[in-house]
């Protein structure tokens, strides 16, 4: 997560897209929904559904991080009608976090849903949440550098904003298969069969 975020927030600014610098700013919170996770299985959390609940509300946190200035930065560069330079760093930056993002984002789910964990879960989610981010963004540069589509970057930034509202809104909620609702049943009740 570091390096791709690294590298995506760098080519961001370079090509002054906004599409890209909300890939690379999503990929810094999926590295610290990753130390919620960890910290969240250290110690006497590792059996505490309080803990489950704390880390699980964290992880959606991290997803509101992203919503506000991802939108406010599209509209922005809407509004002014700056146009991206091509970026052939994103562009192979996207194609390879489309093809490692669904591995591990499934992996992480998985693991969730074994150990009863919405956090976990909700960190896979991230994992697939930068799969769609990587093709919406791939899109927009494509779009860009072939066809001079200068308002598809901002378009897809606009796209990345909602979604990532959407799966904090979820995270939070614990509505995912592995996270009910501790009011209704117990945090650890995940079974396979809910997940269908």
């Amino acid at each position: 997560m570091t390096a791709e975020g690294a590298i995506a927030i760098t080519a961001a600014m370079l090509a002054g897209s906004v599409a890209l610098l909300g890939f690379g700013l999503d990929s810094v919170i999926e590295g610290l929904a990753s130390i919620i996770v960890i910290w969240r299985f250290t110690g006497t959390r590792r059996l505490s559904e309080h803990s489950e609940l704390r880390a699980r509300r964290l992880v959606a946190i991290t997803f509101f991080l992203l919503a506000p200035y991802i939108t406010q930065d599209a509209v922005r560069t809407l509004i002014n009608g700056e146009r991206p330079g091509t970026s052939w760093l994103g562009i192979g930056l996207s194609i390879s976090s489309i093809i490692v993002m669904p591995l591990l984002g499934k992996a992480k789910q998985a693991i969730g849903r074994r150990l009863g964990s919405g956090a976990t879960a909700g960190e896979g989610t991230q994992n697939m949440l930068c799969a769609y981010l990587a093709a919406g963004v791939l899109t927009g540069l494509a779009l860009n550098a072939a066809f001079g589509l200068w308002w598809a970057d901002p378009g897809v930034a606009l796209g990345i904003g909602a979604l990532a509202l959407s799966e904090g809104r979820k995270t939070w909620r614990g509505e995912d298969c592995c996270a009910a609702s501790p009011l209704r049943e117990p945090l650890y009740a995940c079974r396979e069969d809910r997940c269908a």
